[in-house]
C-alpha cells in the first residue's frame, strides 16, 4: 500500500517524537501509576493533538483518517496513546455541535496546549454501555444547571480541565422516544473540582489514569449546554464512531508493536543450535496475526475514510474496532507465546504492552455489544437487548 506523502510525513514525524520516549520511560510510569504528562505535552506541542481543530482556532484542520495514523504511530513505536486519544474523539462533538462562541472560547487554548480537554463522563455504575439508562441528571436552575449523580471509568479526569459530560435533562418517563431527553455539557473543571465535583482514581490492570467522578449539586452555567437541551445523545452517536475508528487504529499499532517485536526475537534468538524464528511453529503464529492485522488496517481506513466524507460509518466503525481489537489481542498473545519466559519480563515492554492490549476488547464497547449492532442494525436480525 502507498501513502500519500503527506501521511508518510505524519508517520515519521510522530516516530521521530516517540524516539524521545523509550520502553524506559513507559517503564517507570506504569511502576510509579503515573500520568505521562512530559508525552502528552510533547504531543500537544508538536501539534498532533490538534490535528482536528480548524486552523482558524490554531489547529491543523486535519480528516479523521490523518488522525488515525497519528494514534497508530504512537503506539506502533512503544507508547501509550491513551494518556491523550480522547482529545481526538471528544473534540468532534465540539466541532460539530458547539457554538461559535464555544468554540472561539475553547478551542484556542486546546490546540497551544494550555486547556486539555481529555475526559469523557458517559458510563456509569450501574448502567454501564446502557447509556441510554444513566442517572446522572441536570436540572436548570435560573441561569445555571445543577448536576447530580455519578460517572465511573473517566479516564484522565485529574489531569484535564475540561470534560464532556451527558446527562439526562428530561425524566425517561416524560420522553417520547428512549434516546431523547440527555444532553451535552462542556463543563470547566477548575471551578467545580472540590466544588460539587469529587474525583477518586481507581487502581486497575494497566496504568490508565481512569477515576471515578461523583458531583453533588454541582452548578455549571446554562452556556457549558452544547447544541440543543435534550439531543445529547445523538450528538455523541458520532463522536462515538469518530472513537472507534481512532481506538482501532491504536489496535494497528500495537499489533505492529507486537509483531515487529516477535519477528526480531525469533530472529535472534538460538534453541538447539537454531533461530527458533525457524520453526514453523513460531513462524505460522507470527504470519497469521500479520495476515490478520493488515486486514483490520483496511477496515479501519476505510471507516475513517467514510466518516471523512460525511457519511454514517456505524457499521464500518464498530467493524474497524471489533476486528482490530482482536489483531491486537492476538498479536499480544502471540507475542509473549514467542519470547517465552521473558515475555514476562518487565525489561522487554511486552508484558506491559500485552495488559494495555487486553482493554480494547472490553471497551470503549465490548465485543459483543459490537456484535449485537451488527445482527441487528446490518444483518436485521431481531432485536436483543
Amino acid at each position: 500500500m502507498t501513502e500519500h506523502e503527506d501521511i508518510a510525513e505524519i508517520r515519521r514525524a510522530v516516530r521521530a517524537l516517540c524516539e524521545g520516549f523509550p520502553g524506559e520511560y513507559w517503564r517507570e510510569k506504569d511502576r510509579e501509576r503515573a500520568y505521562p504528562g512530559e508525552f502528552v505535552d510533547a504531543l500537544t506541542h508538536s501539534g498532533f493533538l490538534a490535528a482536528l481543530i480548524p486552523p482558524e482556532y490554531g489547529g491543523s484542520g486535519l480528516k479523521l483518517d490523518a488522525a488515525a495514523v497519528i494514534m497508530e504511530e504512537i503506539q506502533a513505536s512503544g507508547c501509550n496513546g491513551a494518556s491523550a486519544h480522547a482529545q481526538m474523539y471528544i473534540m468532534n462533538t465540539l466541532l460539530r455541535y458547539g457554538s461559535e462562541e464555544q468554540k472561539r472560547e475553547y478551542l484556542p487554548g486546546i490546540a497551544d496546549g494550555s486547556l486539555r480537554l481529555q475526559a469523557f463522563g458517559v458510563s456509569e455504575p450501574t448502567s454501564g454501555t446502557d447509556t441510554l439508562s444513566l442517572r446522572t441528571v441536570a436540572v436548570r436552575d435560573g441561569d445555571e444547571y445543577v448536576v447530580n449523580g455519578q460517572k465511573i471509568w473517566t479516564s484522565r479526569a485529574e489531569h484535564s480541565d475540561l470534560m464532556l459530560l451527558l446527562a439526562r435533562t428530561t425524566p425517561r418517563e416524560q420522553v417520547a422516544k428512549k434516546t431523547e431527553g440527555l444532553s451535552i455539557f462542556l463543563v470547566d473543571m477548575r471551578k467545580v473540582v472540590g466544588s460539587g465535583m469529587t474525583i477518586k482514581p481507581i487502581r486497575t490492570m494497566m496504568n490508565h489514569s481512569t477515576t471515578e467522578v461523583f458531583f453533588d449539586d454541582m452548578r455549571i452555567p446554562a452556556s457549558a449546554l452544547i447544541g440543543e437541551e435534550g439531543k445529547g445523545f445523538r450528538y455523541i452517536l458520532s463522536g462515538m464512531n469518530a472513537e472507534r475508528i481512532l481506538i482501532g487504529a491504536e489496535c494497528i499499532g500495537d499489533a505492529k508493536w507486537f509483531i515487529e517485536k516477535a519477528t526480531a526475537y525469533a530472529g535472534e534468538r538460538k534453541v538447539f543450535g537454531r533461530p527458533i524464528g525457524q520453526n514453523q511453529g513460531i513462524q505460522f503464529p507470527i504470519a497469521r496475526c500479520y495476515a490478520q492485522m493488515r486486514a483490520a488496517e483496511l477496515m479501519v481506513h476505510h471507516a475513517a475514510q467514510v466518516y471523512d466524507a460525511g457519511g454514517n460509518p456505524g457499521a464500518e466503525a464498530n467493524m474497524a474496532k471489533l476486528l482490530a481489537s482482536e489483531a491486537s489481542w492476538a498479536a499480544a498473545d502471540m507475542c509473549v507465546q514467542t519470547h517465552g519466559g521473558f515475555g514476562f519480563a518487565e525489561e522487554y515492554d511486552v508484558e506491559r504492552k500485552f495488559r494495555e492490549a487486553r482493554l480494547y476488547t472490553v471497551a470503549p464497547i465490548s465485543t459483543n455489544l459490537i456484535l449485537s449492532y451488527l445482527a441487528e442494525h446490518v444483518l436485521g436480525l431481531p432485536r436483543s437487548y
